[in-house]
C-alpha cells in the first residue's frame, strides 16, 4: 500500500483552492492523465455535496476507470474521496484548505493499493513524479482562475 501526506502554503485563498479541487467535472481540462470524468449522481447532506464520479485515467497504452464517492463540504473546506468500484483494493484521499495569511494551507493525504501487483509496482515507482505533477496542476488552475 502506498500512502502520502503533504502540507503546502499556496498564494491562493482557501475558498479558491477548495473550488478548484471540488470542481471534479473540469479535471480532464487541466489534470494530467485524467482523460474523462462523469458525475453519475449528486446528492445533498445539509451543506455537503455528495458525488458519485467515474474517472478514466490513462498514460500511454494504459487506461483504467474507477468510481469514487466524493464528499465536498464547502463550510469546512474539506473534500473526502473513497473509491467505490474499480482497479484499487483501496483508494482514499482527503483535502483540507485553511486560510493562512494572504493564501492558504493545503493539507492532502492519499492511501492507495491497486488490486494488481503489477500496477502497484509501476505506480509505486512513479508516484512521486505523478504527485508533483498533480499538485502543480491544481495550483496552475487556481492561478489561471485568479487572473480572470
Amino acid at each position: 500500500m502506498t500512502s502520502h501526506t503533504e502540507s503546502r502554503i499556496v498564494p491562493y485563498t482557501a475558498d479558491l483552492m477548495y473550488a478548484v479541487v471540488a470542481d471534479v467535472e473540469r479535471y480532464p481540462e487541466f489534470l494530467p492523465w485524467v482523460t474523462a470524468l462523469r458525475v453519475k449522481s449528486r446528492a445533498k447532506d445539509g451543506a455537503k455535496d455528495i458525488l458519485i464520479a467515474e474517472m478514466m485515467v490513462g498514460y500511454k497504452a494504459l487506461r483504467e476507470r474507477y468510481t469514487s464517492r466524493v464528499i465536498c463540504d464547502p463550510e469546512a473546506r474539506t473534500i473526502d474521496v473513497e473509491q467505490t468500484e474499480g482497479v484499487f483494493r483501496r483508494l482514499e484521499n482527503h483535502w483540507r484548505f485553511t486560510p493562512e495569511g494572504e493564501g492558504c494551507r493545503v493539507d492532502f493525504s492519499i492511501v492507495f493499493e491497486f488490486k494488481s501487483r503489477l500496477l502497484n509496482t509501476v505506480a509505486g515507482a512513479a508516484f512521486a513524479k505523478v504527485q508533483t505533477h498533480m499538485s502543480h496542476a491544481f495550483e496552475e488552475r487556481a492561478r489561471a482562475l485568479s487572473s480572470k
